[in-house]
């Protein structure tokens, strides 16, 4: 195999440190349909049948084996050989992603296990190594492919494709590697953006910590190369928080806020000394900004915003949920920008964090929402709960994060209107959600069948002018929920919230040879745009609206209703799409 496409930039952007070990590229690899591999103790001296490209899945081309069908237990394998100057120190293994149940060893050691197919783990692995290399890591995956109450999102419980569900992803499927650190070092930091008193709260998680060594961190604020403040902290336990006030403001008096159109980040370096010795530095950053509703308005940093969003699968060609390059992802929030969108909603999916990387840096907001099973039991209850906790965690401190979606269209929750357990799960999850993340808008329940959320969403798809603009210009009839829903369920009802359209479009168009389906066809370039205009026009001139998301960015696989190809050409000019943004729509023809 070649060594393009194995993902070679820092995969943690918002936590970097220097000494560190890309592990993309070539691994053994080799189905285990007969589930024989840990009697047989693959995990040892075992050779592996085929070659993968790690970070793709195996049904995915940019892999090198691009095979479909359902092949439910994968095992993974490579040696590696630690640099000399990470020697002597902990060294930390991480898996961006691993679709679904992880087990790993080192030298047949055990070192972690992990369930969550789009969440992070990391093992300590310095005890099972080698003083004198290689070592070998090898990674037993496993999916359920057929089990509807996986947290899974867009992919299908079927070999082949179709309709809103998508091709399937087993095992690694986002970035591997190592670093290399102290036995005391700094494990996490958490921010809290306090906007109205230009401060930033840090919370720090010390690894090591103990009462018998004096640990010190130093942290140094800075804004385009300028020192704006410099904070040192005494850790009297291993978490700790500390409010740093920012002296630094524009040319109107106010901090230099994030936002979309102005996406300031401030730069951070940690320096975490341990009786007067310098034992690990890290750097980061964060964005000042704040997210709110008040009277009844949407806002961000304190003033009314209205959202126009896309909603994006996260679907790539060649990697499928994996994207071929950085560029990629960098490329699909210039995109977006370009059409004149200020959000994204990343729909089913959680994200690679070089994508909410971009986000941050080039300024859209994005909507973070989970992978969603698709029927409900008590153990998807226990399965979903503890990966949404670590998908809230690892993004917590991402500026563009402004709303988290646990549900999405009472998936998971298909009886939620008369099913009085399911009713106390999007309950709980709205409260669960909050009490890990008091900073940002949370949803129960996305597009119908609310029980409590701090914004009112709707999902229409009728694609009608003067049906639209009817249906919402008052909220009596906005609130007659599509597909024969109710918008709240029992027990909760319309309170005031911002009302928002959080999927609508949703027109497919043709493009040269491809089929597929949308929730409405264009026949030609000129009726795509129609239809487009249309649908915009009527969130623009609705008295309710205070924001959308249109389905979709791009076509995915059969589903052909993007603004865009799958390969991410345009079908209409993108400046077109962004005067509609812009609310500008003339002429005035006949919708």
């Amino acid at each position: 195999m070649s060594g393009m496409h194995t993902r070679g930039e820092y995969p943690r952007p918002q936590f970097e440190r220097s000494l560190w070990l890309n592990l993309n590229g070539e691994w053994q690899f080799q189905f285990d349909d007969k589930q024989v591999g840990v009697a047989e103790q693959w995990f040892k001296d075992k050779i592996l049948e085929q070659k993968i490209r790690v970070p793709f899945c195996y049904q995915s081309k940019l892999s090198g084996i691009g095979v479909s069908e359902f092949h439910d237990t994968v095992w993974y394998k490579r040696t590696v050989d630690i640099p000399e100057e990470m020697k002597g120190k902990r060294i930390i293994l991480h898996f961006g992603a691993v679709d679904y149940a992880s087990r790993v060893w080192v030298n047949g050691h055990m070192v972690a296990a992990h369930e969550g197919g789009h969440t992070p783990f990391a093992a300590d692995i310095t005890d099972a190594l080698k003083e004198n290399g290689p070592n070998v890591i090898t990674l037993r995956a496993q999916d359920f492919s057929r089990d509807v109450t996986l947290p899974r999102g867009k992919q299908y419980w079927r070999e082949k494709s179709e309709l809103i569900f998508y091709t399937s992803t087993t095992g690694i499927w986002q970035p591997v590697w190592i670093e290399a650190v102290e036995p005391i070092h700094l494990r996490r930091v958490y921010y809290y953006p306090d906007i109205d008193r230009n401060e930033i709260g840090i919370q720090y998680v010390v690894e090591g910590w103990t009462e018998d060594t004096e640990i010190t961190i130093r942290t140094q604020i800075s804004f385009e190369g300028e020192t704006l403040a410099v904070d040192e902290c005494k850790m009297t336990a291993s978490r700790q928080k500390r409010r740093i006030e920012l002296h630094d403001f524009n040319d109107h008096g106010m901090g230099r806020w994030w936002s979309p159109e102005h996406p300031h980040l401030y730069d951070v370096e940690y320096r975490l000394y341990a009786g007067g010795a310098l034992l690990d530095t890290v750097r980061s950053y964060f964005g000042m900004r704040k997210v709110s509703v008040d009277s009844g308005k949407l806002c961000l940093n304190n003033r009314p915003f209205y959202m126009k969003a896309i909603l994006d699968q996260g679907y790539f060609p060649g990697g499928i949920l994996t994207a071929p390059a950085d560029e990629d992802l960098r490329r699909d929030v210039e995109l977006t920008k370009q059409m004149g969108f200020n959000g994204v909603r990343k729909h089913q999916k959680i994200e690679d964090p070089r994508f909410l990387y971009w986000c941050d840096k080039l300024g859209l907001v994005v909507w973070g929402e989970a992978a969603n099973a698709y029927a409900f039991s008590e153990s998807y209850v226990k399965k979903f709960t503890a990966e949404w906790a670590e998908a809230v965690d690892r993004d917590f401190n991402s500026p563009s994060i402004i709303t988290w979606v646990p549900l999405n269209e009472s998936w998971g929750i298909p009886n939620v209107k008369v099913d009085e357990q399911q009713r106390q799960h999007a309950i709980a999850m709205y409260h669960f959600t909050r009490s890990l993340d008091p900073t940002r808008l949370v949803i129960s329940n996305d597009g119908w069948e609310h029980a409590q959320s701090d914004l009112c969403t709707i999902h229409d798809y009728r694609w009608d002018y003067g049906e639209l603009t009817q249906k919402y210009s008052r909220i009596e009839t906005a609130l007659d929920a599509p597909q024969n829903r109710d918008m709240y369920v029992k027990g909760y009802r319309y309170e005031g919230q911002p009302v928002l359209m959080t999927e609508f479009g949703g027109i497919s168009f043709q493009s040269g040879d491809q089929s597929g389906w949308g929730y409405s066809g264009a026949i030609d370039a000129a009726d795509f745009e129609v239809r487009v205009r249309a649908v915009i026009k009527a969130m623009h001139d609705s008295p309710l609206i205070q924001g959308y998301c249109y389905t979709q960015l791009t076509d995915v696989e059969q589903e052909i209703n993007g603004l865009l190809t799958f390969d991410r050409e345009s079908k209409i000019p993108l400046e077109t799409i962004r005067r509609f943004n812009e609310g500008k729509f003339e002429p005035e023809e006949d919708l």
